[in-house]
């Protein structure tokens, strides 16, 4: 493997209530433990992206990384907290997974390589639209990150807003694979069904 994985937890998570949603419990373990315990068999190395005091995360042993970018960004600015810190570490790929979403797939990273453009997101199927992009699960090229950097500071936020322009591809998995916890009504939800 010559990739690692960074965990999106940056957010607010307003719908919550504020906090961290990552502490959440979910059948007797936090979202986050779910999260690491899932993506850690996939990857090198994992990293953690999360803003304010880092201390509060010593009890998970991986390391913290904030946003660059202030004012809250969005997951754009994880991602390139994440792509810093996979380059310091001579990484040439970054797998990025959310902190709210706890069943993802146990082998997206493999799913997500061996397509050769430089971001490759996951998607669900959607009767609509044929498949419903899930962009905060992606497989990013590392040496992108200043075109990112210049791009967040330019005012993108819209993660496919800068994808597309770089030639994205989306691979579909399948339906109910990226549920995300954002209010208590998902989490009651996730616990009749995802436990």
């Amino acid at each position: 493997m010559t990739e690692c994985a960074v965990i999106l937890a940056g957010g607010q998570a307003n719908r919550m209530g504020g906090g961290d949603k990552g502490r959440l419990m979910l059948g007797g373990q936090s979202l986050i433990d779910r999260v690491i315990e899932r993506i850690t068999p996939q990857v090198d190395a994992v990293v953690l992206n999360a803003n304010g005091d880092p201390a509060r995360f010593d009890d998970l042993g991986l390391p913290v990384v904030a946003d660059s970018i202030g004012d809250f960004p969005g997951p754009l600015a994880g991602v390139l907290a994440g792509m810093d810190w996979a380059a310091g570490q001579g990484y040439d790929w970054l797998i990025s997974v959310a902190a709210d979403t706890p069943s993802f797939p146990r082998n997206l990273a493999e799913q997500l390589a061996g397509y050769d453009t430089p971001v490759v997101l996951a998607a669900t199927p959607d009767p609509e639209r044929g498949r419903l992009p899930q962009p905060t699960f992606g497989r990013w090229q590392v040496a992108l990150r200043h075109e990112l950097r210049a791009a967040l500071k330019d005012g993108v936020r819209k993660i496919r807003q800068w994808t597309q322009a770089q030639g994205e591809t989306l691979v579909v998995f399948n339906e109910g694979d990226f549920f995300n916890i954002n209010t208590p009504e998902d989490l009651a939800w996730a616990e009749k069904h995802l436990t």
